[in-house]
């Protein structure tokens, strides 16, 4: 796992992606994985992200995820 995030993290690098893009991509693909995994279920994703119910609902509006 350790060797694929670093030839991302080079490749990114390499291409001049911010920071901050690639966190927001990250947190966004992060959170559509658990979403699918939880069947859509947004207490189960919330449970499963440790974050709160609500945050994730902020994230998905902020993300436009479904």
């Amino acid at each position: 796992m350790r060797e694929k995030l670093e030839r991302l993290v080079a490749e990114m690098v390499e291409r001049g992606i911010r920071l901050e893009d690639g966190l927001a991509a990250f947190e966004r693909t992060f959170i559509a994985a658990v979403l699918a995994r939880a069947d859509g279920n947004l207490g189960e994703a919330a449970r499963q992200l440790r974050i709160h119910r609500n945050t994730l609902r902020r994230k998905m509006v902020e993300y436009r995820l479904k």
